[in-house]
Parts: C-alpha cells; sequence; structure tokens
C-alpha cells in the first residue's frame, strides 16, 4: 500500500470524484438546481387511505412473540406517522442473506415495496440504466426538509446516478468494519503472548489445535471462519504487495458493496495461507455452508473456539449474544479483541467503508413515493430519530455525559433488536461528533463490562483502514457482473481453500479462469478505461 494510493485515491478522493461526476451531470448548478420532479407517485388525499410499504431486514434474531415486521417500533411508525396521514404502514421482511436475489425478483415483477435499499452501487447503476427507479430530487426539495438537513449534501452526492437524485444514501456513522477475537483465557493457560503478525497468529492456531486448552474433547476449532467477508477479508487483505496506483485501481474488482483484491499480487498467497490453515485442521471444518454465521457463532458461544473476526462490536452485544453466552457456557472464558494480521510492512491493513451507508430507494412502479419521502422525512426529525433509536428515559435508557446508555433489561432488548433496520437512514447512532459518535457505539453495548473492549474495537477498526475506490462515472461491467460475480468469487475460495495442497495452483488457477470469463475480464478493461480516462 503506497502513501501515493492514499493520497491520491483514499478518502481525500471522494468528494473530487463524486464532486466531478455531480458537476458532470448538473452543470456546476449543484444537488437541489440539477434535481427533476418525478412524474410517478401521488399523495394520499382527503380521507382515503393508502397503504405504504417498506422492506426490512429479516436476520432471524426477534424475540419470542416479535417479528421483523411487526414489533414495537413498527408499531410507534404507525401511531405517529402512519395514523395520523391515513397511511397504512407494511413492513415486508426480507432475509438479509437474500436480500439481493430477493430484490432482483420483486423489482423484475413490479412486487417491490415502495421502499427499498440495498448496500450495492452497481445494483443501484443497473437500477438506474433499466429505468427502474423513481427520481426523487424535486420531492427531496419539497417534502424531505428534515431529511436533506440530517444527511446532508456529502452524503447525497453518493446518491446522484446518472442524471439525477435516484437513491437517498444513508448516513453511515462509522466507517470501521473488522475486529478480531482471541480466548485470551486460553493463551493465559498456555503462556502465549497476544499474536501481533500473521506468522504469530499461525502459531497461535498450532498451539490450539495441539493442546487444546479449552478441553473440547477434539472439537477445538482454532480459528472460526465462515464464508463472510467479515472471515477472509482481514486476512486476504494482510498479504496484499505493494503495487503502483495504477495497478491497485485498475486491479480492483468491485463486487456487491465491497472492494475485492482478487488481481492484485498477494491475493493468491491470502487464499493459499487459508487452504493450509484449513488442510492443518486449524480453521472450521464447515466453513464453507455457514454463510450467515450461524455456526460460527454457535462455535465461539459453546466454547470450542480460539479465534475469529467479526463485524465491529458485534460479539459483545445481547443479540445474539456470543460473548454473554460464552461466559454462561464456559466458566472464566474471556475474549480480548486484538488486531493481529500484518502486511509486508507490518501494518494492521484491512478495509473500511465509504462515508454513505445502504442505498434507499423507491422503485418506478411506485405509486406512493411521496408517502415513501415524508416517511423518511418524518424519521429524520431529531426527536423521533433519537426516540427510535433510543427510547425512552428511564425505561430503556439513562443519559451519561450526554448519550443515552441502554438499559440491560428484556424490554430494551425487545424494543431495539432491529431498531438499526427500522432506522434505515442511519447507519449508527449519530450525536454529531466523532468522539461521542465512537462513545455512542461503545454505550450501546447492554453490559458495561464489555465497554472496555468495545473502546478498544473503536480504534482497531479503522486502524490502517483501506479506502474503497471510487469513479467519477459507472464502471458498465460492474453493474453488469458486479453482484452475480460475487458468487464466482466465494466459488474461488471454496474450491481453493479445500483443495489438497499439492493441488492448490492448478485448482486456484481454474477457479481464477472461470472468475475472469464470467464478468472479471470485462471488469478489468472498464477499469482500465476508466483510469486512462481520469488520467487525461
Amino acid at each position: 500500500m503506497t502513501q501515493g494510493f492514499h493520497q491520491k485515491f483514499g478518502a481525500p478522493l471522494l468528494p473530487l470524484v463524486m464532486a466531478l461526476g455531480i458537476l458532470s451531470g448538473c452543470s456546476g448548478e449543484g444537488f437541489e438546481s440539477a434535481s427533476k420532479s418525478s412524474e410517478s407517485g401521488g399523495s394520499a388525499t382527503g380521507k382515503d387511505t393508502v397503504t405504504l410499504r417498506i422492506e426490512v431486514f429479516d436476520r432471524g434474531n426477534a424475540p419470542s412473540g416479535l417479528a421483523a415486521n411487526k414489533n414495537a417500533l413498527t408499531d410507534y411508525a404507525q401511531e405517529h406517522f402512519g395514523t395520523p396521514n391515513n397511511i397504512k404502514l407494511e413492513y415486508v421482511p426480507v432475509p438479509r442473506t437474500q436480500e439481493t436475489e430477493k430484490l432482483n425478483v420483486m423489482l423484475a415483477a413490479n412486487e417491490a415495496p415502495d421502499i427499498v435499499f440495498t448496500y450495492d452501487s452497481n445494483l443501484v447503476y443497473k437500477y438506474v440504466e433499466q429505468g427502474g427507479l423513481t427520481e426523487v430530487g424535486q420531492m427531496l426539495n419539497e417534502h424531505g426538509k428534515n431529511l436533506k438537513q440530517f444527511l446532508g449534501g456529502k452524503t447525497l452526492e453518493y446518491g446522484y446516478f446518472k442524471d439525477g437524485q435516484y437513491a437517498i444514501p444513508s448516513k453511515r456513522v462509522s466507517i470501521g468494519k473488522y475486529a478480531s477475537f482471541i480466548r485470551k483465557d486460553w493463551l493465559d493457560q498456555l503462556g502465549m503472548p497476544v499474536p501481533q503478525s500473521t506468522a504469530e497468529v499461525y502459531n497461535t492456531l498450532k498451539a490450539f489445535k495441539e493442546k487444546d486448552p479449552g478441553n473440547t474433547g477434539g472439537q477445538v476449532v482454532p480459528l472460526g471462519f465462515s464464508l463472510t467477508p467479515a472471515s477472509y477479508e482481514p486476512i486476504i487483505w494482510a498479504f496484499i504487495r505493494k503495487t503502483s496506483d495504477e495497478e491497485r485501481i485498475t486491479k480492483i474488482q468491485q463486487l456487491s458493496s465491497r472492494d475485492y483484491p482478487t488481481l492484485l499480487p498477494g491475493h493468491k498467497e491470502g487464499v493459499q495461507f487459508l487452504n493450509k490453515l484449513y488442510n492443518e485442521g486449524l480453521m472450521s471444518a464447515d466453513f464453507s455452508l455457514d454463510k450467515d454465521k450461524k455456526k460460527l457463532n454457535q462455535d465461539v458461544m459453546t466454547g470450542k473456539t480460539g479465534m475469529f473476526s467479526e463485524d465491529a462490536v458485534n460479539p459483545l452485544k445481547s443479540t445474539p449474544g456470543v460473548y454473554t453466552n460464552l461466559q454462561k457456557n464456559v466458566q472464566g472464558a474471556k475474549l480480548q479483541p486484538i488486531d493481529p494480521f500484518t502486511n509486508e510492512d507490518g501494518k494492521h491493513v484491512k478495509p473500511i467503508y465509504e462515508p454513505a451507508g445502504m442505498y434507499i430507494m423507491i422503485p418506478k412502479s411506485s405509486k406512493r413515493a411521496v408517502e415513501a419521502i415524508k416517511y423518511l422525512d418524518w424519521m429524520a426529525q431529531k426527536d423521533v430519530l433519537f426516540f427510535l433509536q433510543n427510547g425512552e428515559e428511564g425505561k430503556h435508557y439513562t443519559m451519561e455525559n450526554g448519550i443515552p446508555v441502554g438499559l440491560d433489561n428484556e424490554d430494551t432488548k425487545n424494543r431495539n433488536f432491529n431498531n438499526g433496520d427500522i432506522v434505515i437512514i442511519s447507519n449508527g447512532r449519530d450525536f454529531g461528533e466523532p468522539v461521542k459518535n465512537k462513545e455512542g457505539n461503545v454505550v450501546a453495548i447492554e453490559k458495561k463490562e464489555f465497554w472496555d473492549d468495545a473502546r478498544r474495537i473503536q480504534d482497531i477498526i479503522e486502524t490502517d483502514g483501506i479506502p474503497p475506490i471510487r469513479f467519477p462515472k459507472p464502471i458498465p461491467a460492474q453493474v453488469k457482473y458486479g453482484s452475480s460475480l460475487l458468487e464466482k468469487y466465494h466459488e474461488l475460495l471454496v474450491k481453493s481453500i479445500l483443495a489438497k495442497p499439492a493441488d492448490f495452483d492448478k485448482v486456484y488457477e481454474a477457479a481464477l479462469s472461470d472468475y475472469m470469463s464470467s464478468g472479471g475480464e470485462a471488469i478489468l478493461k472498464d477499469r482500465q478505461a476508466a483510469y486512462a480516462e481520469m488520467k487525461k
């Protein structure tokens, strides 16, 4: 990773690149003046009641008696927004692990809810090209004053595609992604230090396998691993070697919402390291079937796993309660957040997010576009947003140093189990200041005994972060193949990791060839052309 790359194509590039795209579509007039009025979308008139359908992620984590589409927050929205405006709110659950497939099917059949969303900018590009989305610029001006103020112009720019505002990006409070966790009690029992490098990780996993400090009776899983980015990205990115800016920018493959280093030097070695771990019995044997982390979480909670990587503070949360359940199941068990994987320069590199979160969209087929904007605008009101994200003082939280701290009780857990999926305009609780936002992420953890770990995680997830690369204009091949090609990438990972060591080269190269012929080569050529255009 070169210094020039960060200077030219890291975070500082984002406003410049997006500005170039905006200027080319707006003739320098700015966001508001370039917004176009949509021809679709009416509004409830008189006393007629209309139905507004809203997508909601179903993560399968609803407490007994509740559901992703029927809970305290959906009831609150109906009572305080829907009923006063003669609108019946209908929340449409979509499994989190099948979101893209379900969305494609619903849009193709003109059966999508009035409000849908995705984290995949390539999908948004595709829907715009197909004429499947409502342009909402003028409606935002007329009905989205609170929403525009909350998001701000820089966030809204990420939703400007081609010639209009076709998506409303949510505001991302934290750009950090991944942290790793290790059984500190296992290390103490073996008299071993916390691993500080990728090489030390390997030695630690070997010791866990050979000495089984958790007394699992042969069921030890030294490295918990699932077929999810949180498991493979921190490891593979650590093997990526230095390249020129041009090579890094053109050879990145953006699949779904992430940048993949598939063609960069070191990627093969990263996958080969995983192959080594698998063949030596140092990682989850059935990772290829675990696409939702359920098996990974189960193995951690039952005390079988020595180390794993996850999305930020997830293991500390009460749902699904990974660390809490581990403590209940194994006396004296201690998880410690760590940042162990290192590249050739000793940097703890890992991907981070762009400042915009999910892309909220209104399908062209929707007749309720105005109501959709009004719903999002209602949610963006300061008092409404605060209540949805935090609840009622004294019942769900107490104020400490100006930040609401959730109470550890059943009512709060039941109320908040999916509040992040209901409050779609904000990825995280926003208190207006980076320091407060970080502390807000900490105190959002229900158990105060986990707060010190959560603070450590806030530092880990942004250390040596690699920002995504953005181009001023869409990359056509990414729009066409970016989502479907992710399956081919996972096939490459699975086949290569499961291969016998002697067959690794052959299996990897065959899988990579299949990947490239399925769209990877087209993405490479389009990115090369786009880079050449930017350099003119």
